[in-house]
């Protein structure tokens, strides 16, 4: 580009005061920073702009031409630096959560970071931990919040919160009335599990090492609630967050099963590109989940 806004704004100003000393004041510069930003400008396309009558300068006919187009533009840059300014703000944001997280965490985090501006609004898309990373590896997301542990060279994994996985059943179900589980009760159990590549089948997998090809799986389904349900229904075990049967517990519709000789515990991780920009919306969501913990 063959002028640059300082000079515009140096033309506009200028024509403004009439004075080249007064236009530099009002634009915290020199007098003679002023006085060549305004020559380079008439220089580079060899023109004239202003008549120059003693200390005065009035705009030519080139002059009053051209000022409407370039006051017009300077407002352009001044709204675009406006919204480069709301920027350092919290605005749009694209969270991606595995179904456990986005179906019980989410929300109150979402009505909490949209209550900031009228700017910072949220769109959430919910699923399996596998295709939670692929979106964030490939920016349609700006951040994910996941359950199950992850490893890939595009990703910056960090901790967020203790979670732990609950073997549960119908209150009617034989094994409602056992103190607690062996491994010969889980083997002969009928299961209803969450589907391969969720978080939540990943930490079951690994909880029941060396049971699992042993298993009796029913029926895997990609629904926590779908879940819930067959199990309520009497079809079998299930193995859920802790976080997602807090309600059906208390109000008894589903029981807790006590297996004390394996372990269930599990992180909930936010995973982030490791080029992304980390802007002030993914801080500050950053913020607002930590503290919640």
């Amino acid at each position: 580009m063959r002028y640059s806004l300082r000079q515009l704004e140096v033309f506009l100003e200028t024509a403004h005061q009439q004075n080249i000393t007064r236009a530099a004041n009002a634009l915290s510069m020199s007098q003679s920073a002023a006085s060549s930003a305004l020559k380079e400008l008439e220089q580079q396309f060899d023109i004239q702009l202003f008549d120059r009558i003693g200390k005065r300068l009035q705009l030519n006919e080139l002059g009053r031409l051209l000022q409407p187009r370039a006051e017009a533009l300077m407002e352009q840059a001044r709204a675009l630096e406006r919204d480069l300014d709301r920027h350092a703000d919290a605005g749009p944001l694209k969270v991606g959560a595995t179904l456990t997280i986005g179906n019980y965490l989410m929300v109150p985090l979402m009505e909490r970071y949209m209550d900031m501006s009228d700017a910072a609004k949220v769109s959430l898309h919910v699923a399996n931990t596998h295709e939670i990373a692929e979106r964030v590896v490939s920016f349609d997301l700006d951040i994910g919040v996941i359950e199950g542990e992850m490893q890939h060279p595009e990703l910056q994994v960090t901790p967020w919160r203790d979670d732990s996985l609950v073997v549960f059943c119908a209150p009617s179900h034989p094994l409602a009335q056992r103190d607690k589980l062996s491994d010969q009760d889980l083997l002969q159990a009928q299961w209803i599990l969450r589907e391969p590549g969720s978080g939540t089948r990943q930490v079951f997998d690994r909880a029941l090492q060396g049971l699992v090809p042993q298993l009796q799986i029913r029926l895997e389904l990609q629904h926590t609630e779908a879940i819930k349900r067959a199990v309520e229904a009497g079809m079998g075990v299930g193995c859920l967050s802790e976080i997602a049967l807090q309600e059906a517990f208390k109000h008894g519709t589903l029981v807790p099963l006590s297996v004390p000789q394996r372990d269930f515990s599990r992180r909930f991780y936010f995973i982030l590109h490791r080029h992304k920009y980390l802007s002030a919306g993914i801080q500050r969501w950053l913020s607002l989940c930590t503290e919640t913990c």
